[in-house]
């Protein structure tokens, strides 16, 4: 089999078309790549033609769509998408998040902020602003580019290869600063580095004047699942303070894992 369940049976008790709905979706999230009806039939021990109508209706209401190319496999869906993210910034959730990023902006006295990539974007889950004039206007919900932002090639590094390589390579890479890169290659090559040190910079690629640095918040499975960043005018603050602040940005790191 192609693809590994790794929840409960979807059949476990009670038995309901809404539980096994809700069963097939888990499915396809913990998949994370195009699946076909006969791979999800023999994974999850169900009858093609249930599953076939199980999928076209939550096709029909945008929970999974069908790979483009591919009609007979499926992936997860925008409305299901949002919905995700949604959770995530769940409030509960993010007093939590927001509480962690308010000491360590305290501790730190810069600007720091969480994201998560989102698609082919970097997005801002919460962001807290150091007390100094100059400031970014990047609310949560943000997004900004992968390429060029230390959160961004730190979310990209961690990605399996294969699947970092396509992402990378179907990007089209803007110059934002003069030290933007902009090459594949070199960029490829900044990402391995990254996946090496486990932390990556923003050296004034994104807004001039500007540098980050960004560590990452590991899963119990060894995944990153987001970033947490310092980011700070290099008139007071050079790049080789920021990499001084990624010991403390590593304990925020493991806080917030646990609200995950």
């Amino acid at each position: 089999m192609s693809n590994e369940f790794n929840g409960k049976a979807p059949m476990d008790k009670p038995d309901t078309p809404t539980l096994r709905a809700f069963a097939l979706l888990e499915y396809l999230v913990q998949a994370g790549n195009p699946v076909s009806l006969t791979e999800m039939a023999d994974d999850m021990g169900m009858p093609k033609p249930s599953l076939h109508r199980m999928l076209a209706s939550l096709e029909a209401g945008g929970l999974v769509i069908r790979e483009p190319g591919d009609k007979n496999a499926y992936v997860v869906g925008p409305r299901l998408a949002r919905l995700g993210l949604d959770v995530m910034t769940h409030a509960g959730a993010r007093r939590l998040r927001h509480a962690i990023l308010m000491r360590l902006v305290s501790d730190l006295g810069e600007t720091c902020n969480l994201t998560m990539l989102h698609e082919n974007e970097v997005l801002y889950l919460d962001r807290v602003e150091a007390p100094w004039p100059l400031r970014l206007d990047l609310k949560p919900g943000s997004h900004v580019p992968v390429w060029c932002s230390a959160s961004g090639k730190l979310l990209l590094a961690m990605l399996p290869r294969e699947e970092r390589n396509t992402l990378v390579r179907s990007m089209k890479l803007e110059r934002f600063t003069a030290n933007t890169i902009t090459d594949t290659e070199m960029l490829e090559a900044e990402l391995d580095r990254i996946a090496k040190k486990g932390v990556a910079i923003d050296n004034e690629e994104f807004v001039q004047g500007i540098v980050c640095a960004a560590a990452p918040i590991v899963d119990a499975d060894g995944a990153c699942i987001a970033a947490i960043a310092v980011h700070a005018p290099v008139s007071r603050s050079p790049l080789s303070r920021a990499l001084e602040m990624v010991p403390r940005l590593k304990e925020a790191a493991e806080d917030l894992r646990k609200t995950f």
